[in-house]
């Protein structure tokens, strides 16, 4: 399949073993990981590029990932596109998930749809929204954050503005968190500090209302 966290963390040129290797016993839980370069507590159980999402069964990712919470506070799984095995296989050791969608319509709907299949797995669901343009929300162009939460129905953890800054941090291979200066990078933050429990508030801004009324009118509710 695809993977690209290891370019975004600068550690692609250390794999050897991935998730696929674990899961069917070929290395050791330990072997597979990787340590960041910038991060001393931050690892890396990179995906395969080689084999297809149906190559290993739910059980057995499950099985893979259980070998690691005694060593771990959090594991973070990140699911692929769509709803289908790559998918079903991110759910099967999950406690909460967090849903991560842009102020589109089309794309909340899809998220929509995310929410209710982890609903049906008893996977309590977080919201986080990506790429939000303020000046766009201030014209009326965009949803805002309350449009997308109204259609929703859950939980707000962060909201991440459109920043430049994000594509320069992927393309040398260091997260955006270490740039002081980015708005994206100090979003992040503010989400790993939520997630670890600290009460911190979001910005909050509400456009028109226009948009959430059209999402709702295209079939999306929460």
């Amino acid at each position: 399949g695809l993977r690209n966290l290891d370019v975004i963390l600068g550690l692609e040129n250390r794999i050897v073993f991935n998730l696929v290797d674990v899961a069917k016993g070929a290395c050791k839980p330990g072997q597979a990981i990787i340590r960041s370069k910038k991060t001393p507590n931050l690892f890396l159980l990179p995906a395969s590029q080689t084999d297809e999402k149906d190559v290993i069964t739910e059980e057995q990712v499950r099985k893979a990932l259980d070998q690691y919470r005694r060593d771990f506070q959090f594991i973070l799984v990140d699911s692929p596109a769509g709803i289908e095995q790559g998918f079903r296989n991110a759910c099967a050791a999950a406690d909460r998930a967090v849903v991560v969608t842009t102020p589109e319509v089309s794309a909340i709907r899809d998220a929509d749809r995310v929410i209710g299949l982890l609903a049906a797995r008893d996977i309590e669901p977080e919201l986080l929204i990506n790429r939000i343009d303020f000046d766009m929300v201030r014209r009326g162009d965009m949803l805002s954050i309350d449009d997308v939460q109204d259609i929703l129905g859950i939980d707000l953890v962060g909201v991440v503005e459109r920043d430049e800054a994000i594509i320069v941090a992927a393309n040398c291979g260091e997260p955006v968190v270490f740039n002081t200066k980015s708005r994206a990078g100090e979003a992040f933050s503010r989400v790993a500090r939520r997630i670890c429990g600290e009460v911190i508030d979001i910005p909050q801004f509400s456009g028109n209302g226009f948009w959430g009324r059209l999402g709702r009118r295209l079939g999306v509710s929460g």
